[in-house]
């Protein structure tokens, strides 16, 4: 007898692979920034204690010789889905604002009301939405709406960031300018990241660049930049284990203004 010919199994559908949720807008060019060192000056002690898994409270005290000294104290609630009042003191003025976020598996959704008052029909209203469309590639926007006494309008910024193996690039074009961020990270040790602002109603255009190398033998990182404004800077970090305490030195020269200022901070938690 012959081989009798048997049907062929089914083949399983193949599964997608996830999208991943995009994260916030403000988020957006996180990756690039991180590689450029934050401006130091003054002495200042950072303390940060996480009293659960979702809050956090953190004290800062600042001594400064450009400006007056200041203690902040600023605690932080980290949940899935936020919806609440934040109060906000500066010098002779309140500011109120709403701020409600949703997240998606793959979307992301924010919404926050500023300084709303109904009896002279003032309020500001910004809303931002970001779109997992394929695994590597986010697609979203932001609308910025205000409203008072005889002026009325409203911005829109177009977003987009795509995300590779070894490199992030993101890109915000609206009314008001654009805004590009390049990330690369060349190996294990070396970061490197590129940034393009230009903004259409001052007629400003800036560039600048920001290296990050890492030492984990020494436990040291070291940032530094240079950009269009003739401003150089780094800061090295130092952390102390077993200690929860990080050291940090910085130093930022601006030639075209002929300025310089140092810092030093301490970090503990």
């Amino acid at each position: 007898m012959g081989n009798a010919l048997r049907p062929a199994a089914p083949r399983a559908p193949r599964r997608g692979e996830p999208l991943g949720s995009p994260g916030s807008f403000d988020e957006l060019h996180r990756r690039c920034k991180e590689v450029f060192p934050q401006q130091m000056e003054g002495v200042k002690l950072i303390v940060n204690k996480t009293l659960s898994s979702h809050f956090q409270v953190t004290h800062t005290v600042h001594m400064s010789t450009l400006g007056p000294s200041s203690y902040h104290f600023n605690a932080t609630f980290v949940g899935d889905r936020q919806l609440g009042p934040t109060e906000t003191h500066q010098a002779k003025f309140v500011t109120w604002q709403f701020d409600g976020e949703y997240r998606g598996d793959d979307c992301t959704a924010t919404l926050t009301l500023g300084n709303p008052d109904l009896l002279s029909e003032s309020v500001i209203l910004v809303a931002h939405f970001l779109q997992s469309v394929t695994p590597r590639l986010v697609l979203g926007g932001e609308m910025v709406y205000h409203r008072r006494p005889g002026e009325e309008g409203a911005i829109l910024t177009l977003a987009g960031k795509y995300t590779a193996p070894k490199w992030v690039a993101t890109l915000n074009v609206g009314y008001g300018g654009a805004h590009a961020s390049y990330y690369h990270r060349a190996n294990e040790q070396v970061q490197v990241g590129v940034e393009l602002e230009a903004n259409t109603r001052l007629q400003d255009t800036t560039f600048a660049f920001g290296y990050q190398l890492n030492l984990p033998q020494a436990n040291m990182v070291f940032r530094g930049l240079l950009d269009s404004n003739w401003s150089v800077g780094g800061v090295l970090e130092k952390k102390l284990p077993p200690l929860p305490v990080t050291l940090a030195l910085g130093a930022f020269l601006n030639h075209w203004k002929n300025r310089f200022h140092c810092g030093f901070s301490v970090i503990v938690g």
